[in-house]
């Protein structure tokens, strides 16, 4: 009989993958898959488009509908420029705490969920589980639509999920959408004297930088929904974290290039966002080229994750309750593939190890006994698994 790890292994060995998010995640798939199979389970992969990543998936126990989904992603991001004390890629326990590159976010849960999974096989369940972990979250949920839906064409069709992102393991029951947009201004130079003859992206940039600001305020000032109120803060953001352009302080700018992102309350419909920036986005423009035609704005479309919304009677929150005993209303502002899996048609909670604070941060950490938790949430699920 094949080796079956404990979380803690399995934590080990997944933190020992460097699965930043620019790098290939093929290695750990590879492994992961030849474990699986050593305890019987097949295990399917849908590759991105480059085939150098690839999201895996699996399924135990009987081949019905009505299942439970662990959901979680391979991918980590980069430790280049952090201060870190350790080796960020083994896995280092020190004063109580696992640290390491991926321990929190979300390598931890990962672990919990293939133990779970390897338990379950030999575990006798009448109730289906099975386990789900993306590529690409780290850069914008983008691997886990093509994933889902891989899920939906192979698999049973599960009626709740649990997405792992750190909660301390508490049931989160909504999150904010996030979308994103890369801006560039393409003006035209002159010397400053003679500004009323040139463009300055700069310039121009900073009004659609404005607009995001009016956006805020006027968050700020109304009164929030109740599906929103819950939110900190209650209302949608529009924000711009970087910004370049010009090549001197006496010249009109030709190029200003920033990225800006929405972060949207369950009650705001994100296309309407969207459709707003654009209004102004083409009056911008139309100012700009009423000047100099040549000049304009460009707009690529980056990351764009729906809402997770607060459910009537959810099923996985409801789960997810029973599991940890926690009846407490979180929500947060963070993005997960939660809304991914909801939109297509899933019940979703996210509740996982670590507190989110850690995510992403040098000498990443998660508490040993928030994986003593994890385990015991995950003996909960097997229990009522096999009811």
């Amino acid at each position: 009989m094949a080796t079956r790890l404990s979380p803690r292994e399995l934590l080990e060995k997944l933190v020992s993958f460097p699965t930043v998010s620019s790098e290939s995640n093929l290695p750990l798939v590879d492994w992961l898959e030849g474990y699986l199979e050593g305890h019987g389970i097949k295990a399917q992969r849908h590759y991105d488009p480059t085939g150098k990543k690839a999201a895996l998936f699996a399924h135990v126990g009987p081949e019905v509908d009505g299942g439970v989904v662990l959901s979680g992603h391979t991918d980590v991001v980069p430790v280049v420029g952090q201060p870190w004390d350790t080796d960020p890629f083994v896995l280092t326990e020190k004063n109580g705490r696992l640290y390491g590159r991926g321990s929190c976010d979300m390598k931890g849960f990962d672990a919990l969920a293939i133990w779970a999974l390897v338990e379950a096989q030999y575990a006798g369940i009448t109730r289906p589980l099975q386990l789900a972990l993306s590529y690409d979250e780290e850069i914008g949920c983008v691997g886990a639509p093509a994933m889902i839906a891989a899920m939906g064409d192979a698999l049973p069709k599960a009626s709740a999920v649990i997405v792992g992102e750190p909660s301390m393991m508490k049931a989160v029951t909504g999150h904010k959408g996030t979308a994103s947009y890369k801006v560039h201004l393409k003006g035209h130079e002159v010397h400053s004297s003679m500004l009323h003859k040139g463009v300055s992206a700069i310039m121009s940039g900073a009004k659609l930088i404005e607009w995001a600001n009016m956006k805020n305020a006027e968050g700020q000032a109304a009164e929030p929904r109740d599906v929103d109120a819950v939110f900190d803060p209650p209302f949608t953001t529009v924000h711009v974290g970087m910004i370049e352009g010009g090549n001197a302080h006496n010249i009109t700018a030709k190029d200003c290039r920033f990225e800006l992102d929405f972060r949207t309350v369950p009650g705001d419909d994100m296309n309407a966002w969207k459709e707003a920036f654009l209004q102004r986005v083409a009056e911008v423009e139309a100012e700009m080229q009423a000047i100099v035609p040549s000049t304009g704005i460009d707009l690529v479309e980056g990351f764009n994750v729906p809402a997770l919304v607060p459910e009537i009677d959810g099923e996985a929150e409801a789960l997810a309750r029973r599991l940890t005993g926690d009846n407490s209303s979180n929500v947060v502002s963070y993005a997960t593939e939660g809304g991914q899996f909801q939109d297509a048609g899933y019940s979703v909670v996210v509740c996982g190890p670590g507190d989110i604070a850690q995510a992403h941060q040098p000498n990443e950490y998660l508490e040993i006994s928030q994986l003593v938790a994890g385990q015991s949430f995950m003996q909960n699920l097997l229990k009522e698994l096999c009811q």
